[in-house]
């Protein structure tokens, strides 16, 4: 189907949408293009396989995500208070801190906690959030590169470690290659599962139903929300991608999806804190909100963009990814005291409060 082409936006295809997305797979058997009966479907297996390979992948991304934090968080977040007197060098300590940590929303959390404790201001912490943008893209790479066959391998290379290894520190690290090979695993038992759906037509017609980019966007983000990271919703995406279930279209507007489901999780980790972190959570769900409405406006030249750059339609959304990302990061990036000036008057400050940031000589400086 042609790039431009959309599908019709109803009641009935979201419902459908969000039963196939959203793991259950549970649709009618009859088929939606020639009104006949389908060939019998074994679709508990099918369900099955899907539902443990997501499970597998969900616990391999919590551990992962812990192990690193562990490892990692403090460096890092000795990192973002001294790189934050440059909007440059923050944007590039984001970008590193999100690809090391594997999660933006991590970053972002351990961020708003920096400015809770007034070590950084609000102002300060804008360009670190754009930076985190830019470097959850890394895992749309990995994903894309394939390499989920070798999973079990990378699994059995983390237990040995583990087991062998002696300090602390040894079996952390062998935490991290054992969390991402459960990742990896996870996808490809999705994947498998997901192989027979190729061959079923009325499958095939939901799925193309989110070409249509509000409809992609909305299944994208709402499936974020449900998994709690949009790291692996893209992996689901590029996996359905590489299998031949969704085109590239749809993969491009369930990535925009993405970029608004993610900020779920730093929403919830304003909760019970000082108005700066609130700040930042705010400034993180408006930018990704008017970049996703400037994405939808061209998901066809992101589309063309990741066509021209690779053969394969999964590596194609991880490219089309990339360059939104670092697109509107960098657009938005001279703007982020306008940005922060705009959002102080939204959420101003309660009255006889003084910034705790202010006693800190990092935050004085000029971003």
């Amino acid at each position: 189907m042609p790039i431009t082409q959309r599908a019709p936006l109803s009641g009935t295809a979201v419902i459908r949408v969000i039963m196939v997305v959203g793991g259950s797979l549970m649709v009618s058997g009859a088929s939606a293009q020639t009104g006949q009966a389908s060939e019998p479907f074994d679709w508990v297996t099918l369900a099955m396989g899907a539902i443990g390979g997501l499970a597998l992948f969900l616990y391999g991304v919590d551990i992962l995500a812990t192990a690193l934090k562990q490892t990692q968080g403090g460096r890092f977040q000795k990192l973002l208070q001294r790189s934050s007197s440059n909007r440059f060098v923050a944007l590039a300590s984001g970008t590193a801190a999100t690809v090391v940590l594997d999660s933006s929303s991590v970053v972002i959390i351990l961020l708003m906690a920096i400015v809770d404790a007034g070590l950084i201001s609000f102002a300060h912490s804008l360009p670190f959030i754009l930076g985190a943008n830019i470097g959850t893209t890394f895992s749309s790479q990995v994903f894309a590169w394939n390499i989920d066959t070798y999973a079990p391998l990378i699994i059995a290379a983390g237990l040995l470690w583990k087991g062998l290894g002696k300090s602390d520190k040894a079996k952390q690290r062998a935490t991290i290659l054992l969390g991402l090979g459960m990742v990896l695993f996870g996808l490809n038992i999705i994947g498998i599962a997901a192989e027979p759906l190729q061959d079923r037509p009325e499958i095939i017609g939901v799925l193309r139903q989110l070409e249509n980019p509000l409809l992609g966007v909305f299944a994208g983000a709402l499936v974020t929300i449900a998994i709690q990271s949009s790291s692996a919703m893209m992996g689901i995406v590029i996996t359905l991608a590489g299998g031949g279930l969704i085109t590239l279209p749809a993969g491009v507007a369930m990535m925009l999806g993405a970029e608004i489901g993610t900020c779920a999780d730093t929403l919830v980790a304003t909760v019970g804190r000082s108005r700066a972190a609130v700040k930042a959570g705010i400034f993180h769900l408006a930018f990704n909100i008017i970049s996703v409405a400037i994405g939808v406006l061209l998901v066809d030249q992101l589309a063309s963009f990741g066509k021209a750059t690779a053969g394969d339609t999964g590596q194609s959304i991880a490219n089309a990814h990339v360059l939104f990302n670092i697109a509107g990061a960098l657009l938005v990036l001279p703007f982020v005291t306008v940005a922060s000036k705009l959002i102080e008057r939204m959420v101003p400050a309660k009255r006889g409060a003084e910034p705790l940031a202010m006693a800190n000589p990092v935050s004085a400086q000029r971003a």
